[in-house]
């Protein structure tokens, strides 16, 4: 079953779709914001991942919903599009594919894509596909401009495979596919699976590791995988590990080969707000540091139980030890609900986004929630970390609302994400989402 913090992100989410927006807030002044895109039912709508940046220049997402009429849920299932910059400085829209959940293709892709070294695409989509649990997908481009997908593996609820793949995709260094499921496998409480490339053109998959809510593992990943030099990986659960939450805190986790071919899961950390200042509810990703340091958000907890910024250092006996480098505290400043994973600039900085909180006057049931954040860490003296605003977003019908997701940062320092609302075309008149630029 989807976890609890799932269900609630849901309600949540489309509270704030029905929300009423109020008149916007002062613009905030550090920010330096630009409006890329702006979706439209035609073009997609709701993009709930983060963007890949070609080699080309070009911007590549996903949206969960619009693009065509196959599905019912505003038109659309779904679309994987491209943005390209002309010489005028405006950027172009692309869809390279809509999602027609036919049976074969899948439908609502949550996360982004990813390239190959032959400038392929891939990624996965929470449904369709033939047994409508979700696909993982390619895009290939053509020599004459066009692109073509390619479903290769439909998740199937047999009671080993998973289901609802959330997050996205990484590669190792042979080609494999690694990603995870929120759902299915033996105890339904989500996977980690492998894709391998066969020499006849199709995609083995084998679960590595099927999550047990039983206190100690953790169940419902909604984040995707990192590797580390050694072949490891990494990855967090939104719920399991025990704790005071309702189905359990959450998890990081680690997955090693054990050397017969196999992996072996070890749970670094579990998630407690018991205390008021561990987090609780890691629904992104994870990022390593040069020193093998793990960096990640949670969507709760911490000193005002809005979210936090942590890092997870290993020690000399083998375990790891958790710092919370950030607790968020909406203060009609900073931001709160942190869905979306972190990235470093080369200087060392810290950046993410806030789904709420911030400025902005986007309201839910009377309550001023704010419209989102995108903010910066830097590391100061004696191992502190000083967070910043760069910009707050606004409910003006231009700007995004709601950033759900992580930053990419291009070679000259600029940001760039989503957001799932907002901008000027109305998808029942709360925005159809916007692709932003931000120079800190």
């Amino acid at each position: 079953m989807p976890s609890t913090r799932a269900l609630i992100l849901g309600l949540l989410t489309f509270a704030l779709h029905m929300a009423t927006f109020a008149s916007p807030g002062p613009a905030f002044a550090a920010s330096k914001e630009k409006v890329l895109h702006e979706f439209n039912l035609q073009s997609g709508i709701s993009p709930t991942a983060g963007l890949a940046l070609g080699s080309n220049g070009k911007l590549y997402g996903t949206t969960s919903s619009g693009g065509g009429s196959h599905c019912t849920v505003y038109g659309g299932c779904g679309t994987v599009f491209q943005l390209t910059v002309g010489k005028n400085g405006k950027w172009s829209e692309r869809v390279l594919h809509s999602f027609r959940s036919d049976g074969r293709d899948g439908a609502d892709p949550r996360s982004g894509v990813i390239f190959d070294s032959l400038g392929n695409l891939y990624g996965t989509t929470v449904g369709g596909g033939a047994y409508g649990a979700g696909t993982v997908f390619a895009l290939m481009p053509d020599a004459n401009g066009g692109w073509t997908e390619k479903a290769l593996h439909t998740f199937n609820s047999n009671g080993k495979d998973g289901t609802s793949p959330l997050a996205g995709l990484t590669f190792d260094t042979d080609g494999n596919l690694y990603g995870t499921t929120n759902a299915g496998g033996v105890y339904n409480d989500g996977t980690v699976f492998r894709l391998a490339p066969n020499e006849d053109g199709k995609w083995t998959e084998t679960v590595l590791h099927s999550f047990l809510d039983n206190g100690k593992d953790g169940n419902s990943p909604d984040a995707g995988l990192i590797f580390d030099v050694a072949g490891n990986l990494y990855g967090t659960t939104a719920g399991g590990g025990g704790g005071p939450c309702t189905g359990g805190c959450g998890t990081v986790f680690e997955l090693a080969r054990d050397g017969n071919g196999g992996w072996t899961e070890k749970v670094l950390h579990r998630f407690s707000h018991g205390h008021g200042k561990d987090g609780y509810i890691p629904t992104a990703g994870l990022i390593l540091d040069a020193k093998d340091n793990l960096y990640g958000t949670t969507n709760g907890g911490g000193s005002y139980g809005e979210g936090t910024v942590f890092r997870l250092t290993l020690r000399g006996n083998g375990e790891w030890t958790e710092k919370v480098l950030h607790s968020f505290d909406w203060n009609a400043k900073d931001g709160y609900y942190p869905d979306a994973s972190l990235i470093f600039d080369a200087s060392g900085n810290l950046y993410g986004a806030t789904a709420l909180g911030g400025t902005g006057q986007c309201t839910f049931t009377g309550t001023i929630v704010g419209c989102g954040t995108v903010f910066r860490l830097t590391p100061g003296a004696n191992g502190s970390w000083n967070e910043g605003v760069l910009h707050s977003f606004q409910s003006n019908g231009k700007d995004g609302t709601e950033p759900n997701a992580g930053l990419a940062l291009d070679g000259a320092g600029n940001l760039y994400g989503t957001t799932t609302m907002g901008g000027s075309d109305l998808c029942s008149e709360y925005g159809c989402g916007t692709v932003f630029e931000i120079t800190p």
